[in-house]
């Protein structure tokens, strides 16, 4: 059964790769393969999805497209445009703006609120949205793992390791992921600067967007907020942030209905919004990795690492972080750092090494390294999937000269700053 199970996982991540538009009906085909097979219980797979972070991802596009039609996104770009001397220094300050955003709010929604500043941008500039709209996508992703409530991988890191929100920062006497997050967007942000050097050229003047409503931009607010004091609540359900997004996101909505008197075709459209196909394509990938835990496959990787590492702390933590850029250059990351958070917590126990030299070792390479392919991580998809929506569609070799170089220090810079930090 075990070999069963890795040639389907093999199958289906080799179809997700050839067939991008189908990723959410392959993904749950699989799944539905796992299942009718016996290999994942009819009673075990409602555990196996995480659905705080669908609840969450959910909830917060609800918010954000609540936001993006308040017109704020655009006023807060036009703002950022106009202080910048070149097209080039625009982009990179998008982009910057995006990494502060991603911070805090999950990197889809942040690419949700940023990318359509960028297209507007592009538009009334007269130039390719195409290079902003990526350095956005991979900005956000990066700065998603500096805080506990920047992404779903760090949400996650955060449950399994019981880590609250400062923990992000100063853990254990040291300093934490945030700052080498930080570093890493320096470093990147640099060479982004140097990739884009032929993009040449002055701001036009573009004006300002009137802000229609300020009550979703509470709502964004409001919701960092409550997702930071959650963090701090000990034994809380593991539905909680997801509760706490989902229940702003009806808050919006009921506000529209009762007091904006809206109806339902703008509740409807606004819905529209929320991604479902990477909803979807989440729910049947932690199935999926659900069905190699379920077999031992698992055990098997943590056991694999602590060997090919012959004991080394050093070899492993490398094997760790290269792996997971490798991996999650191909394969979403949430389901992956799912997957392999019990894996390093078990490689650590057996070496009896510090955790989080591993956790944040994982977290660099799965969260960083996701920058490496266009399906590398849902920010990626997602922006990619705003330049197809505007008739812009980008070949992987576009898209790669951009972010290899940029993931490549990123991770580079992290690798070797959580070794000497915790090493």
């Amino acid at each position: 059964m075990e070999t069963v199970a890795v040639v389907l996982f093999l199958i289906a991540y080799a179809l997700l790769l050839v067939f991008p538009r189908f990723r959410a009906h392959i993904a749950l085909a699989a799944a539905a393969v796992f299942i009718v097979l016996g290999i994942v219980p009819l009673n075990l797979v409602f555990g196996f999805v995480d659905w705080n972070v669908i609840m969450m991802i959910a909830g917060t596009m609800g918010i954000v497209a609540l936001f993006i039609e308040s017109r704020m996104p655009a006023r807060l770009a036009d703002l950022i445009v106009e202080k910048t001397p070149s097209l080039r220094w625009a982009i990179i300050a998008l982009s910057l703006f995006s990494g502060v955003i991603s911070a805090f709010v999950d990197n889809v929604a942040t690419v949700l609120i940023v990318a359509p500043i960028a297209l507007s941008m592009a538009k009334k500039q007269g130039i390719s949205p195409v290079s902003s709209v990526i350095a956005v996508a991979i900005a956000s992703n990066l700065q998603g793992a500096a805080t506990l409530v920047g992404d779903a991988t760090s949400i996650m890191l955060g449950g399994h390791a019981n880590m609250d929100f400062l923990d992000f920062f100063f853990t254990k006497g040291r300093i934490g992921i945030f700052w080498v997050v930080q570093f890493g967007m320096v470093a990147a942000t640099a060479i982004l600067y140097w990739v884009f050097r032929s993009i040449k050229g002055e701001v036009k003047p573009q004006g300002r967007t009137e802000v229609k409503d300020y009550f979703p931009s509470y709502l964004l607010l409001g919701m960092v907020v409550l997702l930071i004091l959650a963090s701090f609540i000990p034994n809380k359900p593991d539905v909680t942030n997801g509760l706490i997004t989902v229940t702003l996101m009806v808050i919006g909505f009921l506000r529209g209905l009762v007091l904006q008197r809206k109806d339902l075709k703008w509740v409807g459209e606004n819905l529209q919004e929320i991604d479902f196909f990477t909803l979807f394509l989440l729910i049947g990938l932690f199935i999926v990795i659900g069905a190699l835990t379920q077999v031992g496959v698992i055990d098997k990787i943590a056991e694999f690492i602590v060997k090919t590492g012959q004991g080394n702390v050093f070899a492993i933590y490398t094997l760790v972080v290269w792996i997971s850029v490798f991996i999650s250059g191909f394969v979403d990351n949430i389901p992956y750092v799912a997957t392999m958070l019990p894996v390093v917590g078990g490689v650590a126990l057996r070496l009896g090494v510090e955790p989080n030299l591993l956790y944040f070792g994982l977290l660099v390479g799965a969260t960083l390294g996701g920058n490496l392919t266009p399906i590398g991580a849902s920010a990626n998809i997602t922006g990619l999937g705003l330049l197809r929506k505007e008739g812009h569609e980008v070949q992987v070799a576009e898209f790669m000269r951009i972010s290899v170089p940029y993931t490549l220090a990123a991770v580079i810079t992290g690798y070797i700053l959580v070794w000497l930090i915790w090493g």
